[in-house]
């Protein structure tokens, strides 16, 4: 898709000329305003914006990010990028939906695991836990991800598979377990096969990766939720900053990327063209599959009105613990991503939700 982009040297500002002028009109400044005035009080250290509609982009950084192309730790906007992996193997024909866990982890049994299906892990409604009860001593140990794993596989199931809907951390642990054991692959190789080659994502790794250490964002630990570190100088070798983290590639959330990228990403579903998925399978990832009574997920990804963007039950994307949040809405043909290094849980309203939602204003005006 051809763009038609203007950079504006100096200040990280790039758009496409109709939303140039729109901007001067003040479509966008809202949210700019409220990222802006974040940064420059010192509330959040790093963000960047990233607005495509059509044909026409709009972007800028802020605080500490140099530039748009800055990589911000995603935290659980990783879910539906390993999860897009992990779908691959669905086209392959390694695996179906409804087939048992217990095909692929056979130790996955008891407690009711047998009846654990791939659909539900990848919906969060299979009964396993967000995080691990044992989560912070094993960052603190400096687990590998075939410990969580395997702590994952035996930790009790909260209730009965596909009974209710529990968001869960660990069901794409597993889901992405069940990928390494078919490929025999690690996951963070498999997404970068699958995913971040195949869409050119050149700022974007599960884990480091490619990526250069000192580019990466800082992220701001001393507000974040007690897994993350929160601040406490003891955590320092295991928070979100430390090596052991951003090194581990956690699939439920160790994926670093640009705004730029996520918004490459969610286009691909917006428009499949079968560079990572058959375009049925990335359609099909980003309807419900859970029953009605339940909250609406896809595979991977988050559905409606809780992405802060526009309010429609077809809007697609996910929102991370370290401060990001990105949506896709098909109806008007916008990808928006918010990146910011302030955790999610510092402060209500976060500033990344209320310049989403002035985009999504924008796009009603």
């Amino acid at each position: 898709m051809k763009r038609r982009q203007i950079l504006q040297v100096g200040l990280g500002l790039t758009m496409g000329n109709s939303l140039f002028a729109d901007v001067k009109k003040g479509r966008f400044e809202p949210a700019v305003d409220v990222l802006q005035k974040a940064t420059a009080s010192g509330q959040v250290e790093s963000a960047t914006i990233y607005v495509r509609q059509k044909d026409d982009i709009f972007s800028q950084a802020f605080g500490g990010a140099a530039t748009v192309d800055a990589s911000f730790l995603l935290g659980s906007i990783t879910k539906p990028i390993a999860v897009t992996a992990i779908m691959s193997l669905l086209d392959a024909g390694e695996f179906k939906l409804d087939d048992r866990v217990v095909k692929y982890l056979p130790e996955f049994q008891g407690d009711g695991r047998e009846a654990i299906t791939m659909r539900q892990l990848l919906t969060h409604i299979s009964g396993l836990p967000d995080q691990l009860p044992q989560n912070a001593k094993m960052r603190a140990a400096q687990a590998t991800l075939s410990k969580f794993s395997a702590a994952a596989i035996r930790t009790p199931l909260l209730f009965k598979p596909g009974s209710k809907y529990s968001y869960s951390s660990m069901a794409i642990l597993l889901a992405s377990e069940v990928a390494q054991r078919i490929t025999k692959q690690p996951i963070a190789m498999l997404v970068d096969q699958l995913v971040i080659q195949p869409l050119q994502l050149h700022h974007t790794a599960l884990g480091i990766g490619r990526l250069e250490k000192d580019s990466l964002m800082r992220c701001q630990v001393e507000h974040a939720a007690p897994e993350s570190g929160a601040g406490d100088p003891t955590t320092k070798t295991w928070d979100w900053n430390s090596d052991f983290w951003r090194r581990l590639g956690a699939p439920w959330g160790g994926a670093f990327a640009s705004a730029g990228d996520v918004a490459k990403f969610l286009n691909a579903f917006l428009h499949p063209q079968g560079k990572m998925l058959k375009p049925e399978t990335a359609r099909m990832m980003i309807r419900n599959h859970n029953p009605l009574q339940m909250k609406a997920r896809g595979l991977g990804f988050d559905l409606g009105s809780d992405l802060n963007g526009p309010v429609c039950d077809n809007v697609f994307g996910h929102s991370g613990s370290t401060g990001t949040i990105c949506w896709a809405d098909p109806n008007s043909d916008t990808v928006c991503v918010i990146l910011t290094t302030l955790p999610a849980r510092a402060i209500t309203p976060h500033p990344r939700e209320l310049a989403s939602r002035h985009v999504a204003g924008a796009l009603d005006s």
